[in-house]
């Protein structure tokens, strides 16, 4: 595919992936998630690639959905789509949805605005930094909406349920730093410093790190947010320690550290992922 709304660039095995409509402060489009999802495609097929960040170009990351059309915008009888509830998808969601089954770890760059979709989609990414001069909302009450991309599954385990009650109520937009105190982001950094400070963690991943070991750890973490007893996540521990300790990382790691030298990890996530992978069962649209 080629991208026309998204930039997609790799340097050093980090993938940047980068909303690029900076003229509508990278507002959502159809368009913008499929390419987005596309991206996540090619990035999983990827072995080269050891961690995605997603930031916005110019001085937005992502106004949320592109309101151009008028009032109608959400309005699937004026959009000619489907008005039947079993087959209409919010496009946020079929995002958010993807970004969750990824099997890189990915780090949000919030480096200025990011309100509805531009804030919902971040909420499926694994770790969140932003401009100090970023601004975030959960605007849709006061679009006569409801909070999409999946986000009342997702931000309440970011932040717990009362300050995303307080957020999504009233919908306002809240600057840089309640975000951080509310854990919303990880830390908030002068707005030249901020790709630096997300590559830093990225480049810490691709360099010392097995990339087996990063993606079934990122499954294993985020499918247990919804497990109903520790058992669930006992069985998928005894599961991954047995298949990773034959595996030909986990020795290449033991050996370095005795060694006192950098690891040289092998194994491929396109190839390599243990035999129960995945052990969870697809969830259907109904």
């Amino acid at each position: 595919m080629d991208y026309e709304q998204i930039a997609y660039e790799v340097t050093d095995r980090i993938l940047t992936i980068t909303l690029d409509r900076p003229e509508k402060l990278n507002a959502f489009t159809g368009q913008m998630m499929n390419e987005m999802i596309d991206a996540f495609d090619r990035a999983d097929a990827d072995d080269n690639i050891r961690a995605i960040i997603v930031t916005g170009r110019g001085r937005g990351f992502c106004a949320g959905a592109d309101l151009s059309s008028g009032s109608g915008t959400f309005d699937n009888r004026e959009r000619g789509g489907s008005l039947d509830p079993t087959k209409h998808r919010d496009g946020g969601g079929l995002l958010t949805l993807r970004i969750f089954e990824s099997k890189k770890p990915v780090i949000a760059a919030i480096n200025g605005p990011a309100v509805g979709v531009g804030a919902t989609m971040t909420l499926a990414m694994d770790i969140r930094l932003a401009s100090n001069e970023a601004r975030m909302g959960f605007v849709f009450a006061r679009r006569g909406l409801v909070p999409e991309a999946a986000s009342s599954w997702f931000l309440t385990r970011a932040v717990g349920i009362s300050k995303a009650l307080e957020w999504v109520y009233s919908g306002r937009v809240f600057p840089a730093q309640e975000a951080l105190e509310g854990g919303l982001v990880r830390s908030l950094h002068a707005p030249e410093d901020l790709l630096p400070a997300a590559r830093a963690i990225a480049q810490e991943i691709a360099e010392n790190t097995s990339a087996i070991s990063v993606s079934l750890s990122r499954h294993m973490l985020w499918k247990m947010l919804g497990a109903d007893h520790p058992m669930e996540a006992h069985k998928i521990d005894s599961r991954a320690i047995l298949a990773l300790g034959q595996g030909a990382d986990a020795h290449e790691g033991v050996a370095s550290f005795l060694e006192k030298r950098p690891p040289q990890f092998k194994m491929k996530v396109s190839q390599d992922m243990p035999d129960f992978f995945p052990w969870w069962q697809e969830r259907q649209f109904e």
